[in-house]
């Protein structure tokens, strides 16, 4: 076993992330697994490549693309990101990500993506997934003489677990030979989401309709109840009810231009980001917090001070408080939070202005890596862009290029190594560039509210 044991507390919970890290059980899925189907490329890929797809046994659907005439010289193993979907795993999503991601096969590496074995929360279950997938990789395909993970999003924080679970084995380099890390939620389940709780308190204080006052009242941190019918939809009407966002500025009452600069001041999100990160803040919740965690809360603001409003007394005073529930914590910290236990490469590319996975979860990261001794394998690089899903071709391959020269040549990169790199590969990819060689992110402190732990 390579997953470190989560609290016996939380162990003895009948409801829990599918935690499996057994290498006998991974090696008997693998032979079980059906040989992949070669399929017809998307047109996104390069002529000459070839695709395959197929399921792995135990749920994922997952996609391979080879570029023309490949050698077996690097593969890339990507976790996707989300969690959006909450329900059986969509079969679609490994060829979306295949789409979005052509250039790694433009850039003449190997690719290989799952849809994890269903949606919802569960970072160590996602991080099974991705490495399940590499060994049928090499099963049908061949070994490679580098593998590299790449995680974007929520798919970050899997390909840190999985660097941590598999990368590392007995204190010896395991199958992995180094990470790329691209707008990564990268501070574990609790520190990830609770902004979001924090969204959902501030929002119920200026606007009383999520829930309704004549609807049950529920604790935010639920997401929503179990049995309710509410849709993404009818969420969104809620928030442009009360804040106008989803109108022209001009056609906002004053009363919803009020309500919706308050809510965005103190949480600090981009009003086009709002009704999003509302919707993960109530069905993703409900998935994390009544199926995963046993209708436990992990996200506490007692104590959390909320700034940005004209009346930040009266919205402190009146807002609703919840303690987090200490087994749940302690639970989701096993699943997901990422503790500096690698011993591999790894370099991360984030946009400054990210509007969804804030630029500041890569100072929370750097923390942990220092806390654990292993800072020095990691380079971190950012962009002067406003993006979350997809930041440009030549980004991409500038990133790949830094970490295989620092893999293979022991060549550590520096942030302005890889912008004048990228540069070089404008000609190629397309000037999507714009680095920011000396940027540092300030501690995530800054921009969430900070609470007694």
């Amino acid at each position: 076993m390579r997953c470190f044991p989560i609290l016996l507390a939380a162990a003895a919970m009948t409801l829990a992330f599918e935690v499996q890290a057994d290498e006998r059980a991974l090696d008997t899925e693998v032979m079980a697994a059906a040989p992949p189907v070669q399929r017809a490329c998307p047109g996104e890929l390069p002529s000459g490549a070839l695709c395959f797809a197929g399921q792995d046994g135990v749920g994922s659907t997952y996609w391979v693309a080879l570029p023309e005439a490949w050698n077996h010289d690097v593969l890339v193993v990507h976790t996707h990101g989300g969690p959006a979907d909450t329900g059986p795993a969509r079969p679609s999503r490994a060829l979306e990500d295949l789409k979005r991601w052509a250039v790694t096969v433009k850039a003449g590496y190997a690719w290989a993506g799952t849809t994890y074995r269903r949606g919802g929360y569960g970072v160590t279950m996602a991080a099974e997934d991705a490495e399940r997938l590499r060994r049928i990789f090499v099963r049908f395909f061949g070994t490679t003489r580098r593998t590299l993970l790449h995680g974007n999003s929520y798919g970050a924080g899997v390909a840190a677990k999985t660097a941590e679970l598999f990368a590392t084995v007995d204190g010896r380099r395991g199958p992995y030979d180094g990470v790329l890390l691209t707008s990564g939620v990268l501070g574990g389940g609790v520190r990830d989401y609770e902004f979001r709780l924090d969204l959902r308190v501030v929002y119920q204080f200026f606007c009383r309709n999520h829930p309704r006052p004549d609807e049950p009242a529920y604790p935010l941190w639920m997401g929503l109840p179990k049995e309710s019918t509410l849709t993404r939809a009818e969420l969104a009407r809620r928030v442009d009810e009360c804040t106008g966002v989803r109108h022209p500025v001009a056609e906002r009452t004053m009363a919803q231009r009020s309500r919706l600069a308050a809510i965005l001041d103190v949480i600090r999100i981009p009003e086009k980001t709002l009704v999003a990160h509302l919707a993960w803040a109530t069905f993703l919740f409900r998935d994390l917090t009544q199926i995963r965690l046993g209708g436990r809360n992990p996200w506490g603001n007692v104590g959390a001070t909320y700034q940005g409003s004209e009346q930040d007394d009266v919205l402190n005073a009146g807002v609703l408080r919840y303690p987090a529930d200490p087994a749940a914590v302690a639970q989701l910290a096993a699943d997901s939070a990422p503790t500096g236990r690698v011993n591999v490469p790894i370099l991360t590319l984030h946009a400054v202005d990210d509007p969804t996975a804030f630029v500041e979860f890569e100072s929370a990261y750097r923390a942990v890596l220092e806390r654990a001794g292993t800072a020095d394998l990691l380079v971190q690089t950012f962009s002067d862009d406003a993006e979350h899903s997809y930041l440009g071709d030549t980004k991409y391959v500038a990133e790949f290029q830094a970490l295989l020269a620092w893999i293979d040549q022991g060549n550590k990169p520096t942030p302005l190594a890889v912008a004048q790199r990228c540069l070089g590969l404008e000609p190629r990819y397309g000037a999507t560039c714009r680095m920011l060689p000396g940027y540092f992110p300030a501690p995530l402190e800054s921009r969430v509210a900070p609470r007694p732990r």
